[in-house]
């Protein structure tokens, strides 16, 4: 994965993804290498911040758990549970601040998914 996965790919428009949510500042969609085997959304800022750490003071922050919150309860209604997780330093693969919604067992080597018929390059238009 690039040094900014999301905004060289995703946010850019080149990789279509289905998205799950959206609101002024986030966007949440269904992950494109999925590690979980029920649901792996992430949800990023539309705007590059580069992780938790280096987010500026008051940072949309209203804005990402609302956000969260709708798609961890909409996992939960349908799977029963969900963990809601963000990675920092050597663990974080893409520079770019965004949170793992996910359900079910953890998948021994992800692979590429195709985007289902739903997916759609994001766009900010």
């Amino acid at each position: 994965m690039g040094e900014d996965f999301y905004c060289d790919e995703v946010l850019s428009g080149r990789r279509a993804v289905e998205v799950v949510g959206e609101n002024s500042s986030y966007l949440a969609f269904k992950h494109t290498r999925p590690a979980y085997s029920a649901a792996h959304i992430v949800v990023v800022p539309k705007a590059h911040v580069d992780s938790l750490l280096s987010a500026a003071q008051g940072f949309a922050v209203v804005e990402m758990v609302q956000l969260l919150r709708q798609v961890a309860a909409d996992v939960c209604t349908s799977y029963g549970a969900a963990r809601v997780v963000t990675n920092l330093g050597s663990y974080q693969e893409s520079k770019h601040l965004h949170w793992h919604v996910v359900a079910g067992a953890r998948i021994a080597e992800p692979v590429e998914v195709e985007p289902g018929p739903q997916a759609r390059p994001w766009s900010s238009g």
